[in-house]
């Protein structure tokens, strides 16, 4: 069979079996598996491995496991029922590469259920869109690379190369459930993970540091309020230095060579602010979690010492902090920035993929946000691709993928794993 006539078919497959794509990838993103309530996702894709006749590997994580591995962010919730999931495709002939294929299933808060055109957990095709969380970031892909494989399949052929099909958890705020298959041992020549790219090839991107801010005031009736001390108001007093380590940051950014061209890639925002009990009383505490990025190459404990220099220092200047240092914990991502190097030869083959559909060469993405390649690339010196489908609105109202990049993005997600695996026929 000569190349061309084996792309050829792999293509066809996909377009048959599209519409079963998106069936299953309305079921996935219908589960509401936020953060702790990953489970029945995670059930889903076992069984959905399990009746493809892969070995499946389902456990509960063990953070005493990961504590020490770079990387690892705290996690403070219940933990018990956090698993991963991954199934393993064996060759009769292994003869090609080995690939990691990785998706995750957590799935951001969807906010106020009103500000939804749609319920963001009931998924609407529309207008050539699927609407729903979790449809653009990242069920979509996750689906559509399980559907490359059985489009291989269908096409008559086998892939010769070892593949890992991984479903993790918690790539949203800390990455431990990537960490946990590099701690459960599995390693591969490649990694492929297919978060929604625009139809791009991420080349660099940032790491990301949570924290929290821990303010403590002084509680009195508000008719006295000039003797307290607002917990709030104070709070305020050390996001706005924030900003102004947020904007240095930037300025040193503007050295990088792949985010010199990115206009403020280093991202500070509070996005949880909790604090007070009564509206008449000056409130005691308030607690702001926070992110705020990093670049590739930057040091993770360093930039923790800037941020509790940056609030000490905030606290020094403020009538009430000064006496009363506020707390700072990390509470999630401590992860570094990854960029994209040492992957010739997977780029190569994703090269050949990407022109038998789209033509042409893939466009670099420098992103100012993260994924778990990172880990991959990172710990265990793993080329990790990070390749997908377009759509908008993730994390906010109304997330959408658009099924036509997915489409083509699931072609070829499917061409470069019989290109890097090599294929021989069933």
């Amino acid at each position: 069979m000569s190349v061309n006539d084996r792309q050829r078919r792999i293509l066809d497959a996909v377009d048959a079996g599209f519409d079963a794509q998106l069936a299953a990838t309305r079921d996935f993103v219908a589960i509401p598996s936020t953060r702790g309530a990953e489970g029945p996702c995670q059930d889903m894709i076992g069984d959905l491995l399990r009746q493809r006749g892969y070995e499946v590997d389902d456990w509960y994580i063990d953070l005493d496991d990961l504590k020490d591995l770079r990387g690892y962010g705290p996690i403070a919730h219940d933990f018990s029922k956090a698993r991963t999931v991954v199934g393993t495709y064996r060759p009769a002939n292994n003869a090609g590469r080995s690939l990691i294929l990785q998706g995750h299933c957590d799935v951001v808060p969807t906010g106020p259920l009103e500000m939804w055109d749609t319920p963001p957990f009931s998924p609407v095709v529309k207008d050539g869109r699927m609407y729903g969380r979790g449809a653009c970031d990242m069920k979509s892909g996750t689906i559509g690379a399980l559907y490359a494989l059985d489009a291989i399949k269908a096409a008559g052929l086998a892939p010769t190369g070892r593949i890992h099909f991984q479903s993790v958890i918690e790539e949203e705020s800390t990455g431990v459930g990537a960490l946990s298959t590099l701690q459960r041992g599995y390693r591969a020549d490649c990694c492929f993970i297919p978060e929604p790219t625009g139809g791009k090839m991420v080349r660099s991107q940032v790491g990301v540091i949570w924290f929290r801010l821990k303010v403590r005031g002084h509680p009195v009736h508000v008719f006295e309020a000039g003797s307290g001390s607002n917990a709030i108001t104070a709070a305020y007093h050390l996001i706005h230095a924030l900003e102004t380590l947020e904007a240095e940051w930037n300025k040193r950014a503007a050295d990088d060579h792949h985010f010199k061209g990115v206009v403020h890639p280093i991202n500070f925002n509070p996005g949880i602010i909790k604090g007070g009990d009564w509206a008449s009383s000056v409130p005691a505490w308030c607690d702001v979690d926070c992110r705020i990025a990093i670049l590739p190459g930057w040091s993770v404990a360093d930039h923790q010492a800037e941020i509790l220099a940056c609030v000490a220092a905030a606290a020094r200047d403020h009538r009430f902090l000064s006496n009363n240092p506020p707390q700072v914990e990390w509470s999630g991502f401590l992860s570094d920035g990854y960029e994209l190097t040492d992957s010739a030869e997977p780029e190569a083959a994703f090269g050949k993929a990407y022109n038998a559909v789209y033509g042409g060469a893939v466009s670099d993405l420098v992103f100012t946000a993260l994924t778990d390649t990172r880990f991959y690339g990172l710990n265990y010196n793993i080329p990790s691709l990070c390749f997908g489908a377009s759509g908008a609105a993730m994390h906010g109202f109304n997330e959408y993928v658009d099924l036509e990049s997915l489409r083509q993005s699931t072609k070829a997600t499917a061409l470069f794993i019989a290109e890097w695996c090599g294929v021989e026929p069933t």
